[in-house]
């Protein structure tokens, strides 16, 4: 947009259709507002002038544009025609916006909010001075593959503090502890020493509106193709690849699914172990010594906890001293039980598949603090949860047949790993 600007060209609906929207992802734009004021008023051509901003708490799409000054039928005319793609009443706050208006006589030429990180609203003038056109448009974006690595310590002993401190966001952890749920659990296996690296796409939008053309700001990732792990002295691959038949899934080196039978963990990272299982231990609420047949994480309330396999939902509701209490049967005899929820996101006779929110921690029935009781049953023996994953077999593995392009697809992230773990590279070079 900036080239057009300095070229005048006069199409301005052309110019619009290849335009992005000001500003990306919040973090980007956080860093982005400390240049610029939270509302810009920004000096172009003598054709149009754009105005940028953020939808303040409470905003509706009609009070943003009273609130600069536009005449009432433009506003009438813009809100209805902007409502027949999109709901205006799911305007979110602090997401960003344009107003580009001409010059000489402040008419409104067009509207643009940026509805999520892919996708803008944009509504501008057409030829008719008193009609608008409006479309839902996909964002522009590049894409580049790159190497980040972080490593745990005494100061740094979370995944999220990790990857924070190698300069990356919270939405890169949650992916990275989904990719290896079922090897590691984030919440109890985390040792001093461990370090990872892995070879991830991320997206940059340009940052047209600050005047440059050189540098573009980061919007979001897309996949993990590889990751290597190493954790208390064991390593952890896990490799990206869609199978003939279509389902992109992650595999170790040797070509088996690492998506095992149970995930480690119904939390995804951060809480703690405050309970081991116990044949005998003293009740803090009641004051007396009985078995505790589950784990207990300690976790905030409204932390979601997750399905750790495939299931039929049991039962889903107040069960006595348990408080609210969801109990699963997956296959092989298994059953699991998520006491003292908070909330119960499922019903019983329902699918739930590895990995679907099932429900909320809380502090319901017989409990101190917000906590999750977690506990596993085979066959109606209750067993403890943090060492039957030992048990369970790997998962299984690729066709003879897959093998030899799940090999160079290894090979090639392998080798983009162990290089540079400051490497980049353009996405599509590896897999797909």
């Amino acid at each position: 947009m900036i080239r057009w600007m300095r070229r005048r060209n006069l199409a301005f609906a052309a110019a619009l259709a290849s335009a992005t929207m000001l500003a990306v992802g919040s973090y980007d734009w956080i860093h982005t507002r400390r240049v610029l004021p939270h509302i810009a008023d920004i000096s172009l051509p003598a054709e149009v002038r754009v105005l940028a901003a953020r939808v303040s708490p409470g905003a509706t799409l009609s009070s943003l544009l009273h609130a600069h000054g536009l005449a009432e039928r433009e506003i009438v005319a813009l809100v209805g025609r902007a409502a027949s793609v999109f709901d205006v009443r799911r305007l979110r706050t602090d997401r960003p916006y344009r107003i580009v208006r001409a010059a000489k006589d402040g008419a409104l030429r067009a509207f643009e909010y940026e509805i999520d990180s892919d996708r803008m609203l944009r509504v501008s003038r057409t030829d008719d001075a008193e009609g608008f056109v409006a479309a839902i448009a996909d964002i522009d974006k590049r894409s580049e593959r790159a190497i980040v690595q972080g490593s745990i310590d005494k100061e740094v002993t979370s995944l999220f503090g990790a990857l924070s401190r190698a300069g990356e966001r919270v939405d890169l952890s949650i992916a990275l502890a989904d990719v290896l749920s079922s090897e590691v659990d984030f919440n109890t296996e985390l040792q001093p020493g461990d370090h990872f690296r892995l070879l991830v796409d991320k997206q940059y939008r340009a940052n047209e509106v600050l005047g440059s053309d050189d540098v573009d700001l980061f919007a979001n990732y897309g996949s993990i193709h590889a990751v290597e792990f190493e954790n208390d002295g064991r390593t952890i691959q896990a490799f990206r690849f869609t199978a003939q038949h279509g389902k992109t899934d992650y595999f170790d080196g040797n070509g088996h699914s690492i998506r095992r039978f149970f995930l480690k963990s119904p939390l995804k990272f951060d809480p703690v172990i405050t309970s081991g299982f116990s044949m005998s231990r003293m009740h803090p609420v009641l004051g007396l010594e009985r078995a505790h047949l589950g784990v207990d994480y300690r976790a905030p309330v409204g932390a979601p906890v997750v399905a750790v396999s495939d299931a039929v939902v049991v039962s889903a509701g107040w069960s006595g001293g348990a408080g609210q209490m969801i109990r699963l049967r997956h296959a092989n005899g298994y059953e699991t039980e998520y006491l003292h929820l908070s909330a119960i996101d499922v019903h019983a006779g329902a699918r739930v598949h590895q990995g679907d929110v099932i429900g909320k921690v809380g502090a319901t029935g017989l409990a101190t603090g917000p906590h999750l009781d977690y506990r596993v049953m085979q066959n109606g023996t209750f067993m403890n949860p943090v060492t039957v994953h030992k048990s369970l077999p790997p998962g299984d593995p690729l066709d003879a047949s897959e093998m030899p392009a799940f090999s160079v697809v290894r090979d090639a992230a392998l080798k983009a790993l162990r290089e540079s773990a400051s490497a980049r590279f353009a996405a599509g070079t590896t897999a797909g």
